[in-house]
């Protein structure tokens, strides 16, 4: 045996090429040089720009503006950056700030503005009590510079290395019981119970690298790290040793706070670290992100190998039944017969609700088809974490355009089964799961407009999407269609007789409901790792990057939906049970299950929000991320079956 072909060898490069993936992007943006005052051009720039976006916390699903807290904001007609449609989805806001910056020009306490709140004036109390119970919530600023985030980085309790969060909170809030986070234990000035503590000063550490004669001039900018502050100002420019800046449930007569900051810039010490891999440093002290690769990739193999063993065992079990149906020449072994082959005239028996199945299987090849070529992309490095909104564009987009395969697999089904109300199903294939999870995310998108969120999609970006739809999405379905019912119907290679067969009485173990159940088990075992660090990503606003590990699991998935769907497709027609098309969709579809009782436990033992809105926030998006899951492991588990009996009823003697 040649030695490259040894499976030592071959983990060893899988697990190299999935480590390559994990790891590999691409930057959103062309890099920016910049320059010192004086020797700017139109390709060196001097004026470092330092954009906000929204705010957001781990406690509450519901994201704010950066003017919504009170905060120094410049005035409106300041340029805005284009943002692009997955960003407005997602509900990105990103806004001009007032910091002025200027590149190797250090700044120290230079003030920014200050806000006052009178104790009678009932407006500004208003912002003073949202700012506190901001702050009470732990809402977090996101700054921007170079389009890469502005980091905090801080000492995590029992850990050695860094944390570095693209995130630092508005403030510090001392429990009652004297509980603090770790943005309050960093420092002994807050030390009153009760109180919260307003971050009005920070001092921002800008690295950046010459070019040294490369093929760029001026210099790039390698990380911005931030550490904020809160000081009570006793005058303008004073930011040395000051008692923190604390906001009293009720001030007594007015109360006063100014906003202030330092710019330092810093030359980068390392020569090898290069433009191309500036975020490593944030990625790399993600806390959920140290994987113990060894431990994964053990248990993928696992399950290849249990895979592997489970496809081995039916394919020769199957050659045997295959093998003895075929040699019974005589009419006394034909009445002999036993097994799956009993059931041949009733295996392709058109099912109940042959409408909702057709149209479920339209929209889950739509969405197979989008997430495949999402996770290439993705693995390819274009929706890397530094170009925003890339994934929920290539998402959308992928959507609507492949309107087509959900009309052409939806009539083409419908067809074969021999459906005759093909408009209804034209309509229903257009219109039936996009408009419901349109519905659900136009009602989350009312709750979000009644809070007040940044979140809330503009009524504008609402009726583009409704264009999309309409316009490029429900054509190119129609279109499908049109292509799928002008093909002659799939012909199946079994006659079906008049009269159905009865079906003995099954076992507890061969009944519909416990084999759905058990089915979604083992594909849910494959994922339940992969699903943790998607979740955090999504709620705990943790930078997900793992796209070459995600398509790796994404396939092994594939593959355990559908060789556990086979496996109970084959035990319930030997059971003589022919009624397959239903089960087989459940049953790959069950996963979903599985994952929406694991987003219940992930609620409950791992988030703390709190508040009614946030929490049907959770669900509601929770639902469609489970519909869509429920789709596309539906549709693989229900092709797969299907491609399983019409091979196996198409190599044996039928009389």
């Amino acid at each position: 045996m040649d030695r490259c072909s040894s499976p030592g060898t071959f983990i060893l490069v899988f697990s190299a090429w999935i480590s390559c993936c994990a790891a590999f992007y691409l930057p959103g943006l062309a890099p920016v040089s910049y320059c010192e005052k004086g020797k700017e051009s139109k390709t060196c720039l001097n004026k470092v720009e330092l954009f906000v976006n929204r705010l957001d916390s781990v406690e509450a699903v519901i994201p704010y503006e950066y003017s919504r807290f009170d905060f120094c904001v410049p005035t409106s007609d300041e340029k805005t950056p284009t943002e692009n449609l997955g960003q407005v989805v997602f509900g990105e806001r990103i806004r001009p700030s007032m910091y002025n910056i200027t590149f190797k020009k250090d700044v120290q306490c230079k003030t920014l503005c200050k806000k006052t709140y009178k104790n009678g004036d009932k407006e500004q109390m208003k912002k003073l009590d949202f700012l506190r119970d901001g702050i009470a919530l732990n809402y977090q600023n996101h700054w921007i510079i170079d389009n890469m985030p502005v980091t905090w980085c801080y000492e995590v309790a029992d850990e050695t290395a860094k944390y570095c969060s693209t995130g630092f909170p508005i403030g510090c809030h001392v429990s009652e019981d004297g509980q603090a986070r770790d943005a309050c234990v960093t420092s002994s000035k807050f030390s009153e119970r009760g109180m919260h503590y307003v971050f009005n000063h920070v001092d921002i550490i800008i690295k950046y690298q010459y070019g040294n004669g490369q093929d760029w001039d001026g210099a790039r900018l390698m990380s911005a790290q931030v550490s904020p502050k809160s000081l009570k100002h006793e005058k303008e420019g004073e930011c040395g040793d000051l008692p923190a800046m604390g906001i009293p449930t009720e001030p007594k007569d007015e109360l006063s706070i100014t906003y202030s900051y330092s710019v330092s810039f810093m030359k980068e010490e390392d020569p090898n670290h290069k433009w191309a891999s500036r975020w490593d440093y944030i990625l790399d002290s993600m806390p959920h992100t140290k994987i113990q690769w060894f431990s994964i990739m053990n248990s993928l193999v696992i399950v290849l190998f249990l895979s592997g063993m489970v496809a081995m065992i039916m394919l020769r079990t199957l050659h045997k039944d295959i093998a003895r149906y075929n040699q019974m020449d005589s009419a006394d072994d034909a009445q002999e017969e036993f097994g799956w082959k009993l059931v041949h005239g009733d295996v392709f028996r058109p099912p109940k609700k042959g409408m909702l199945l057709s149209i479920m299987l339209g929209c889950g090849s739509q969405i197979f088809i989008m997430v495949f070529f999402t996770l290439v992309f993705a693995c390819l490095g274009f929706l890397s974490p530094a170009n925003r909104g890339a994934l929920m564009t290539c998402s959308l987009v992928l959507f609507v355009c492949l309107g087509s395969p959900a009309g052409y697999v939806s009539a083409r089904i419908y067809k074969m089964i021999g459906g005759e109300l093909w408009k209804t199903n034209v309509l229903l294939s257009a219109f039936f799961f996009p408009g419901l999870m349109f519905g659900i995310f136009f009602l989350l998108n009312l709750v979000l407009w009644a809070e007040g969120s940044s979140a809330a999609v503009p009524f504008t970006t609402l009726l583009a999407l409704l264009a999309m739809w309409f316009g490029i999405s429900v054509p190119l379905t129609f279109l499908g269609a049109y292509l799928g019912f002008k093909k002659k119907p799939i012909e199946q290679p079994v006659r079906t007789n008049q009269i159905p067969r009865q079906i003995p009485e099954q076992s507890i173990y061969t009944r519909a409901a416990p084999g759905i159940i058990m089915g979604g088990v083992l594909p849910f075992g494959c994922i339940f790792i992969q699903l943790f660090f998607i979740l955090n990503s999504i709620w705990s606003h943790q930078i997900y990057y793992m796209f070459g590990f995600l398509f790796v699991v994404c396939l092994i998935l594939l593959l355990t939906v559908s060789e556990t769907t086979v496996l109970l497709c084959y035990f319930h027609l030997c059971a003589e049970d022919y009624h397959w098309w239903w089960r087989s969709f459940l049953t790959g579809g069950c996963t979903a299950l599985y994952f929406f009782l694991y987003s219940i436990h992930f609620f409950c033992t791992k988030l703390t929000i709190s508040g009614t809105a946030s929490t049907f926030l959770y669900f509601g998006y929770t639902l469609i991320m489970v519909l869509i899951f429920f789709l596309f492991t539906g549709t693989v588990g229900f092709f797969a079956c299907f491609f399983f009996v019409r091979k196996i009823y198409s190599i044996v003697k039928v009389d």
